[in-house]
């Protein structure tokens, strides 16, 4: 899922500032010859057994606002999509041991559909370390989009795609047995960000484990365990790599959209779900 665009108009100075890269040695001093990046090493790293955070929706009402936030409202947010976002119990609730997120048919502000989209900033959030989920994706028509992702806490590298982004799940429901990993950085974003397709044949009917494996080597994606992309750290700073800052979850269903309503939008899309039995993140352990 992505952010907000915001088209701004630079001088050829400015632009320079804003996409050369930060490791770009300063204008008087000499040019670095024959630069090497350096070789990075896979230590193989671990992960601790009892999660740092988690929420295994063990009871019933309204998410637990001390490990969730919402972003709300509506506005398109990036990408076209036509949901206004809320906190409301309709859109986000737990009931017999399950996150139901839900998609209505509603008019709200200038939008046409409610959701939601829920924010772990608030006390979930790494520096490294495995993050997985248990879900079961919407069985819907045409015009749905959920996502289990991850954002940084702090922009530290700019606007998006800039500071990074990493989709542990992805799927859109005219394309409902194929799910996505993907991973966006300043070089590669949005149709060109790097991405790996799995078939799932049953994502819609049954739960299933979604996760990554992030390292300072490199980020991994599985799917019931099962691993379904790599992207290696290239070692030649944040234009490839920002995901050197701490980062957070978010789970959201969107209606519409770029990617999500590409195939149009049914009438009849909402009401929608997608349902999570659990979220877990366990730190690396460093060595």
């Amino acid at each position: 899922m992505k952010k907000y665009l915001i088209i701004i108009c630079y001088s050829s100075a400015v632009l320079c500032l804003a996409f050369c890269s930060k490791n770009s040695p300063p204008v008087n001093s000499k040019p670095i010859v024959n630069y090497t990046p350096p070789v990075l090493i896979d230590s193989g790293w671990t992960f601790e057994t009892t999660p740092v955070f988690s929420d295994e929706f063990n009871y019933t009402g309204t998410p637990d606002t001390t490990k969730w936030g919402y972003d709300l409202g509506g506005g398109g947010w990036g990408n076209q999509e036509q949901e206004d976002y809320t906190n409301g119990p309709g859109n986000a609730n737990v009931s017999n041991g399950v996150l139901h997120i839900t998609a209505l048919n509603q008019a709200l502000g200038n939008e046409f559909y409610t959701s939601a989209r829920m924010v772990s900033k608030k006390s979930g959030y790494l520096l490294y370390g495995r993050i997985e989920a248990s879900a079961k994706l919407p069985s819907a028509p045409k015009g749905a989009w959920s996502a289990i992702w991850m954002l940084p806490n702090d922009y530290v590298y700019g606007n998006w795609p800039n500071s990074g982004e990493i989709d542990i799940m992805e799927q859109v429901s005219y394309d409902p047995l194929n799910v996505h990993f993907s991973l966006h950085n300043s070089l590669n974003y949005g149709a060109n960000g790097h991405t790996e397709t799995t078939n799932i044949q049953t994502d819609t009917s049954a739960f299933h484990k979604y996760r990554v494996d992030w390292t300072p080597y490199a980020v991994r994606g599985y799917y019931d365990d099962a691993q379904v992309f790599t992207f290696v750290n290239p070692g030649t700073g944040s234009d490839q790599w920002p995901f050197d800052q701490k980062f957070h979850a978010l789970i959201n269903l969107a209606i519409g959209g770029g990617w999500g309503g590409a195939k149009g939008v049914a009438t009849n899309v909402c009401p929608a779900t997608m349902q999570v039995d659990y979220i877990r993140f366990y730190k690396m352990i460093h060595k």
